[in-house]
């Protein structure tokens, strides 16, 4: 039987756990041996964190009556032994659900009124208004009581063609995409605009995040939903149906909403779902199969994907079969199938992501903890040296030494100036970046790309304005990155001058690399203008649609920004860090040297003694160092045992 998505889910929990506990083990170590300083510890905290609290949101996208919702509950709620989101006749999902576990929030649903569509804040800016939301407790122990109150994500609305035009649901220029009229000249709408179940399901609790999203009429409208939410997840699953193939309103969510560029497909599985209404009792089960596949590749053509990314389904039999516990009608829904592609999908993604992560963390790690080893290395080989100079020599030739180690001593501490001006020269061009970065800066942009949005008719510019706002935002980062080599130039010849004098072994880090960020203002400003296409040309004549379009824009872009700021702060600790921990071992050089010739002043049997406790420490020297490599070239080598094993059936590449 194929792995389900939940034994899946689970052994990459596991790994992940046991992966963040010997990443802290590790820190404790170098601690309790002094290889770690501040940029080093703050590197492994970030990686532990990461692989610690990583959310994993899988996306559920596709039009009205596709089976979204029947695909969730079967692929994740059949223990309760019935259904838990809306997906009977006549009762589907109506808002965008958010379905994940938070520890601090009891089990509830919080519900925002479709009416705050009205103003321009963001949804990220509405979540932090607690007191906007209307929250309804779960119990969960209770289904029926649990399914009941989940209903209300389904509530419609009935409004004035006007209303339905202020909250994004008619449009006059292109009424045939309108909802249909009443007998009272009303229009259907929902009665939410977003939803968040916080329940303590298993894979919730183990950081799972389900995304459940309405058809067309109702993603239209919410730009935050397509250009942050569904582009942020690590797999988005495209439900069309069996029945119907791809319609024409299929195909738009799929070309306007959803990322479609080939580095992008590696993340999007096509479900064919409803496949039991080709199920024939006057067909063979062979000429089922041959219809089925033909329906799969003409889905696979028609949406520009791998064959091998398309994947026939019965929610809606796996439901049942799940609940009935029939192994014979599971097999035949293909669910399992499903669950197991889903599952190596985005085990496969987030290895690839930690794979990059812990070899960059760990490499850098080897690389300065090597450096402190060597350090470390060399002093006690000049030690060895001068004591072994000592050998056979009288009272004065040792005093004589002592002199010149404290003369040496002295003139170290006079280039503490020089360290200080290289400090504040260092600074100062961390405060250009910080400008560049800064929310005043970005704020400026957004008001410009406003004003262009606002002005009166149809936007037939608006691209242009993206066009050129973006540029101005990777000419930012460009500033950005021409900076961060300035510095590095500038601590790199410091640096050679330092160890000319000193004997240092300061090597500047290379200037930290900001062709990823550059990548997603790249993919951003994909989103968006995908998303300006002609199906949204007309309500971008609306303001509050407008603004509301730039604040999720604005809120993107922040997160961009700040995660750039972090890799700086990180890049530029580490360049202080490195001179701080070889300052400190110098000075704790000298004093080693010091004493030991006042030792050897004391006594000459100390000489002896001397020489011994540096070959010791050698010899400890050289273990620390091969139990550092041991240590870490485990953890480079696990997120290869967190690689599912190949799939028998269609898998996310």
């Amino acid at each position: 039987m194929a792995t389900s998505f939940g034994e899946q889910f689970d052994r990459q929990v596991t790994w992940r756990r046991e992966f963040a506990l010997r990443l802290k083990l590790l820190a404790e170590w170098m601690k309790d041996h002094e290889l770690l300083d501040a940029a080093l510890l703050e590197r492994l905290q970030r990686l532990e964190a990461r692989v610690r609290a990583d959310k994993v949101m899988v996306a559920f996208v596709g039009e009205f009556s596709r089976g979204k919702s029947e695909l969730i509950n079967a692929i994740f709620f059949a223990g309760y032994g019935r259904r838990i989101m809306p997906a009977s006749a006549g009762r589907t999902t109506m808002c965008p659900t958010e379905m994940a576990y938070d520890p601090d929030v009891p089990s509830c649903l919080r519900l925002l009124p479709i009416e705050t569509r009205r103003q321009a804040q963001s949804l990220m800016e509405w979540r932090k208004v607690p007191e906007q939301w209307t929250r309804i407790d779960l119990d969960e122990s209770d289904p029926k009581q649990l399914a009941l109150t989940l209903e209300k994500v389904a509530e419609t609305l009935r409004v004035t063609p006007d209303e339905a035009r202020t909250l994004g649901f008619w449009q006059i220029e292109v009424p045939h995409d309108n909802p249909p009229l009443d007998a009272q000249g009303l229009v259907e709408i929902p009665k939410w605009r977003h939803a968040l179940i916080n329940i303590a399901h298993p894979l919730l609790k183990q950081g799972l995040v389900i995304l459940d999203t309405p058809g067309l009429n109702a993603i239209g409208p919410e730009p935050e939903l397509t250009v942050s939410l569904i582009p942020q997840a690590q797999a988005v699953v495209f439900v069309v149906a069996a029945d119907t193939g791809v319609t024409k309103s299929d195909l738009s969510i799929w070309r306007e909403h959803l990322v479609t560029d080939p580095d992008e497909n590696s993340a999007r599985l096509v479900v064919l779902n409803k496949i039991d209404t080709l199920w024939d009792a006057l067909s063979s089960a062979a000429q089922v199969a041959e219809q089925l596949e033909r329906q799969c590749a003409a889905t696979a053509q028609i949406l520009g994907v791998p064959r091998s990314q398309v994947v026939p389904v019965s929610a809606q039999k796996g439901l049942l079969a799940k609940v009935t516990q029939d192994q014979t009608l599971l097999e035949n829904s293909c669910l399992s199938l499903l669950e197991e592609s889903l599952s190596r999908g985005i085990v496969r993604q987030r290895q690839k992501i930690l794979s990059a992560a812990v070899f960059s963390g760990i490499s850098d790690l080897r690389k300065e903890s090597g450096r402190v080893i060597n350090i470390r290395r060399r002093d006690l080989t000049e030690q060895m040296m001068e004591l072994k100079g000592l050998q056979g020599k009288n009272a004065p030739v040792i005093r004589s030494m002592r002199a010149r180690i404290a003369q040496e001593q002295i003139e170290f501490d006079l280039s503490g100036a020089k360290i200080h001006a290289l400090r504040s020269v260092h600074l100062k061009l961390l405060r250009e970046i910080f400008r560049l970065l800064s929310p005043a800066v970005l704020k400026k942009e957004m008001t410009q790309l406003t004003k262009v949005l606002r002005h009166e008719g149809l936007k037939l510019g608006v691209k242009r304005a993206y066009g050129e706002t973006f540029e101005q935002l990777r000419q930012g980062l460009r500033k950005v990155q021409a900076s961060a080599a300035e510095i590095q130039v500038m601590l790199a010849a410091t640096f050679r001058q330092l160890n000319a004098e000193h004997g240092f072994s300061l090597q500047a880090p290379p200037d930290p690399s900001l062709d990823s960020y550059l990548r997603d203002l790249d993919l951003v400003e994909r989103n968006h203008l995908r998303y300006l296409g002609i199906g949204n040309l007309f309500r971008l004549a609306q303001p509050e649609f407008s603004d509301r379009l730039v604040r999720a824009l604005s809120t993107r872009l922040r997160t961009i920004h700040e995660a750039v700021l972090a890799d700086i702060e990180l890049w530029s600790k580490s360049a202080a860090a490195q001179l701080d921990v070889q300052l400190r071992e110098r000075q704790r050089n000298f004093g080693r040297r010091l004493e030991a010739i006042d030792r050897i002043q004391q006594a000459v049997s100390a000489l002896t003694d001397q020489l011994a406790e540096i070959a010791v420490r050698m010899d400890a020297l050289q273990k620390l160092e091969a139990r550092l490599m041991a240590l870490t070239d485990y953890l480079v080598t696990a997120t290869e045992r967190l690689a599912p094993e190949p799939a028998p059936t269609a898998v996310l590449a």
